[in-house]
């Protein structure tokens, strides 16, 4: 078995708390993979799934460790608490701009810094349509600074029958992407 995982989550206020909700219970059913999950999650992010799904649902998640996004004495604002993975979902074009221009102003922003400059694996779950030009060029900026785009665009070669399995096709991309190992639907399997 490889190392447990060290986990950064963060959820900003973009539309989608749904890729949130599910990448948090598939999370939870992997804890033999994971040695801790932090999340931070912005007031924006809270009201957004208060309006997109109707409960406050992410106060059950006790397994996981919440700190304030202005907590800059979190472990993972540091590269020595050796985070290896930082999924921000879904990320919202102003936080994917403050992570391209290094503006670290939150510990969302601060979090992402410490695994790009650490050389560590950083996912960005963005779910805006269409893009501009200022959008393409900060996908452009984090890739190049090794961060992973990956938009909410779900798929539908496995029939999703319900909203989160249409979610969870682009979470499971996204574990994927994180190095967990998954039981998901695989193209042509």
């Amino acid at each position: 078995m490889h190392h447990k995982h060290k986990i950064v989550v963060a959820i900003t206020g973009a539309s989608g708390s749904i890729y949130a909700k599910v990448l948090l219970d598939k999370l939870s059913k992997l804890s033999e993979q994971i040695e801790q999950v932090g999340i931070v999650m912005s007031d924006n992010a809270k009201d957004v799934w208060k309006t997109e799904l109707g409960n406050e649902d992410y106060k059950n998640y006790s397994n996981f460790t919440f700190y304030d996004k202005t907590n800059f004495y979190a472990p993972f604002a540091s590269g020595s608490a050796k985070y290896n993975t930082m999924i921000i979902c879904p990320c919202s074009m102003g936080t994917m701009a403050r992570i391209a221009t290094g503006i670290s102003n939150d510990l969302t922003t601060r979090a992402a810094d410490v695994i790009l400059k650490e050389r560590r694996k950083l996912v960005l779950m963005i779910r805006d349509t269409p893009y501009s030009l200022i959008h393409i060029n900060n996908m452009k900026a984090v890739t190049e600074a090794g961060g992973i785009i990956c938009p909410a665009s779900p798929s539908f070669y496995s029939n999703p029958k319900t909203f989160e399995e249409l979610a969870a096709t682009v979470v499971d991309r996204a574990l994927d992407l994180a190095g967990l190992d998954i039981k998901s639907y695989r193209w042509a399997e």
